[in-house]
């Protein structure tokens, strides 16, 4: 499987082992489909639910969403591979030592880490890829982990001067105390502290539905964020790098209006429901659209993020704006509003992919 000459080799790594793994795969089937074939070679590498590394056809219609459910990458799809955390080889090998097809997979110049969520997006495949010398998309080790633990990351903003709402964290075995539902007040949100795609999350509106709510985060993660309710518009606003280096630039907002029966912007209202509208862009006064593209480029660099980011942020009825969270690997679904702000701010799908890419091979390997 040698390289064509002139192209870039691209490693589309998708799937993973956290409960976003079908998510990735849906973002991973966009990706494949707006990659330009006489620019890249594209190889396709699934880490199934096991964690298994496999190198899968160049088939985006396998990861095509289909009436019986969402796809998902399985052990029998592909050839066993491993990528060795050696920079003198960039080379991805088959697991089986002994595969005739040893030298036929070759080295990679780039990958496009689609990850979402733990064991991906949190620093350890970034951790990886540096370990293997292989410039990759995004984020390096740190700001992946920072941005994908929320204690952390609003430890960080909040020492970057960016308002966040009030928060407490349970540990495994921590229950919330009395003074702390008096400070947090209700309603609360209850969800995993390192997970992403709402899954997990719990609105709470009596304090007798507490220990459910956090039963049902603790499924994904032991460590859980609870967060008392901020009033205001839900807003996103997409952050991308230039390749001239200056500073990274904002998209236009977009805003989440959510009449789901929830209540707020859970799994299902996210990727499932018909009852959730996006404005993108956002209606927002100049003011305020200056305010949120800033508080967004802030929050990127107060995290050292690089490539892209989504900064999810609440704008007050006083046009405050309260920083909610940072995505340092957004989706990439055709319904994710990261590429459909970026549309809006005249930046397509295709293009988008190709930045991101070409931001990757600019950095290279290494710190970031």
């Amino acid at each position: 499987m040698a390289g064509t000459p002139g192209r870039i080799r691209l490693g589309l790594l998708f799937g993973g082992r956290s409960t976003e793994h079908a998510i990735s795969c849906v973002s991973a089937n966009s990706v494949l489909r707006a990659l330009d074939r006489d620019a890249y070679d594209v190889l396709p590498i699934g880490i199934d639910q096991d964690g298994r590394w496999l190198l899968l056809p160049d088939d985006a219609d396998a990861l095509t969403p289909r009436g019986d459910g969402l796809p998902s990458v399985q052990a029998s799809a592909g050839q066993r591979i491993v990528l060795a955390p050696d920079p003198t080889g960039r080379r991805l090998a088959p697991r089986d030592a002994a595969s005739s097809v040893r030298d036929s997979i070759g080295d990679v110049d780039v990958v496009f880490p689609l990850l979402h969520g733990p064991f991906g997006e949190d620093g350890t495949v970034q951790g990886l890829l540096e370990m293997a010398g292989l410039p990759y998309v995004g984020s390096g080790v740190f700001a992946s982990a920072a941005a994908m633990d929320k204690q952390h990351m609003k430890s960080l903003l909040r020492a970057a001067g960016l308002p966040v709402g009030p928060y407490a964290v349970l540990r495994a075995g921590q229950s919330l105390s009395e003074a702390d539902q008096e400070r947090l007040g209700l309603p609360v949100f209850v969800k995993p502290a390192r997970g992403g795609s709402s899954i997990g999350i719990s609105r709470v509106d009596a304090w007798a539905d507490l220990d459910t709510a956090v039963k049902a985060a603790r499924a994904s993660d032991p460590k859980v964020l609870i967060e008392a309710a901020v009033v205001g518009r839900e807003i996103e606003c997409g952050v991308l790098g230039r390749l001239d280096g200056t500073s990274p630039q904002a998209s236009l907002p977009a805003e989440i209006i959510v009449s789901s029966p929830s209540g707020f912007y859970d799994f299902d209202a996210k990727y499932a429901s018909d009852q959730t509208r996006f404005d993108v862009p956002a209606r927002l006064s100049p003011a305020a659209l200056d305010r949120v593209q800033r508080v967004a480029v802030t929050a990127f660099e107060a995290l050292d993020c690089a490539g892209l980011a989504r900064v999810d942020v609440f704008l007050t009825p006083a046009d405050e704006v309260v920083v909610n969270e940072v995505n340092t690997m957004p989706g990439f679904t055709p319904m994710s509003m990261f590429p459909r702000m970026w549309a809006a701010s005249g930046v397509d799908y295709p293009a988008l992919v190709d930045r991101l890419v070409r931001l990757a091979l600019r950095d290279g390997a290494g710190l970031r």
